[in-house]
């Protein structure tokens, strides 16, 4: 490759956790070869209300940026997340907890949910969370980060966990790290874009003052309103709101409740969903709703009075259309976070596709020339994977018995995607679920959610009868047996961060 050709200018538009976390990242692999500038407006401000992640966020802050995770946990007030627990979703009065990690162990090519099946069918097994290590610790309030003494193949080995934490402290912290390596952060808002007369690429941005700031490559976090992506080179949009229904969003803090959960709450109200994020200083809470079935004051009374706490701030609006750019990398700019596409909170997805567009970016990164090739399989790629986590949060919506209102019969009698409906019917048959490509949603989650609404299937894979019964039952209880023994010595929530993460004083 010619040097003269390689990228040695990257302007990152917009702060806030996608910007800083690809910032971050850009200097850490690109620092040498590439000056790396973030310009932000301190008017602005940012969408983070607080956030839970997936179990992904562990490797992109410890092996890509080698960032301490007791130093995270401290600096951003985190707490452990082990999964969320799903409430009155499928029939008012349903709870069960979608987990990380496994569920009991697998015997040779079939997965251990379908020997349960056999059992399940028989009535001679326990609920299917007796069987994964993090939905039998949650409900106790029990955690084991960091044990790796369990030996491979083991339902406890390498227990998968998450966080909550607080967005705008992440953003700061890794601003902090960006800085350090190298980040030149520019204050300012940004009043005119200029593109190149030949080929429409992006070629400078102008500042309120005046300022000039270039680059060969741009990525847009500039959040919902994709001032690049969307403003500048009118990419476009695709919606599923007819899929997805709620628009809007009221999120309001509250104090901190004892004990700590180490899992999300969410809880299905007339019109959409109640969120509840536990932080080691307060907690996290918000009304994901339809504004067709629902106004703004009954979701603001709504999220108000399902507080399990006093409220610290007025409920504060957020509006939003589900969906996705129809590219995610125009021209010379990539759009990442809330410019790239929005897919609610239900699953805590956020962070992980700005994560996951990041790493895809950094393994298709470009010369100067922008080539389409490299530009077409980013979009594909990103594309499935928008789909694919789009499937998932449909599930949720469409896989209800519930008919008590105008939104959930909507949800209940609504048309989906082909690929989902496929996932549905196979599972419902005998349990199967076969995963696409790369998708991010593996078996155990697609086990978990659909079992929990209410999606039993029929009959259980043939293999299964090949077991011999006392081999059958042995292997199932022997699981929920191990597992019930140990997380009874695991130390409460509590115990672990008053012993390893206390958090720095507010």
């Amino acid at each position: 490759m010619e040097k003269q050709n390689r990228i040695r200018s990257i302007t990152v538009v917009g702060g806030g956790s996608a910007g800083w976390m690809a910032a971050a990242s850009l200097v850490t692999y690109l620092g040498k070869s590439a000056t790396v500038r973030l310009v932000e407006s301190e008017e602005i401000g940012i969408v983070g209300v607080g956030e839970a992640s997936v179990p992904h966020i562990r490797m992109f802050n410890g092996q890509w940026l080698g960032i301490d995770e007791a130093d995270f946990v401290k600096r951003t007030h985190a707490t452990v997340k082990l999964g969320i627990e799903f409430n009155d979703w499928a029939r008012l009065g349903d709870s069960y907890l979608h987990g990380f990690g496994t569920i009991g162990r697998a015997v040779g090519p079939l997965p251990f949910h379908q020997f349960w099946l056999k059992l399940h069918h028989q009535g001679r097994a326990a609920p299917i969370g007796a069987y994964s290590a993090q939905t039998v610790m949650a409900p106790q309030g029990r955690v084991a980060p960091g044990d790796r003494s369990a030996p491979p193949g083991s339902p406890l080995a390498d227990i998968a966990y998450a966080y909550h934490f607080d967005a705008t402290l992440y953003a700061r912290f890794l601003r902090e790290l960006a800085e350090q390596r190298g980040v030149q952060r520019i204050e300012g808002k940004i009043v005119r874009v200029n593109q190149r007369a030949d080929n429409g690429f992006v070629e400078s941005l102008v500042l309120e003052n005046g300022q000039l700031v270039e680059g060969e490559l741009f990525i847009d976090c500039s959040g919902f309103r994709g001032l690049l992506i969307e403003e500048t080179l009118k990419t476009g949009y695709v919606d599923w709101s007819h899929w997805l229904p709620c628009d809007r969003a009221m999120a309001v803090p509250s104090e901190k409740v004892d004990p700590i959960t180490p899992y999300t709450k969410s809880t299905a109200r007339e019109a959409g969903w109640q969120w509840r994020i536990p932080l080691q200083h307060r907690t996290g809470n918000g009304y994901v709703y339809s504004s067709k079935y629902i106004s703004d004051d009954e979701a603001a009374s709504t999220l108000l009075a399902n507080l399990d706490g006093k409220a610290l701030a007025d409920p504060r609006p957020l509006r939003f259309t589900t969906g996705m750019r129809n590219k995610f990398w125009n021209k010379n700019v990539v759009a990442l976070g809330l410019a790239s596409g929005f897919l609610e909170p239900l699953e805590s997805t956020s962070i992980y596709l700005a994560q996951s567009g990041i790493t895809r970016l950094l393994s298709l990164f470009p010369t100067r020339d922008m080539s389409p090739l490299l530009i077409d399989r980013y979009n594909r790629e990103s594309a499935f994977e928008y789909e694919r986590v789009r499937d998932f949060l449909i599930l949720h919506y469409h896989a209800t018995e519930r008919d008590d209102t105008p939104f959930w019969d909507y949800c209940r009698t609504m048309s989906v995607p082909d690929s989902l409906r496929e996932a549905m019917d196979l599972f419902r048959y005998d349990g199967r679920y076969f995963r696409n490509g790369e998708d991010f949603f593996a078996l155990p989650s697609w086990v978990q959610v659909m079992l929990g609404q209410r999606i039993v299937p029929q009959n259980y894979h043939p293999i299964v009868d090949e077991m011999p019964e006392e081999k059958l039952v042995e292997h199932v209880e022997g699981i929920r047996t191990l597992l019930a023994r140990a997380v009874s010595t695991m130390p409460t929530h509590q115990e672990w961060i008053d012993r390893y993460w206390k958090a720095n004083t507010p």
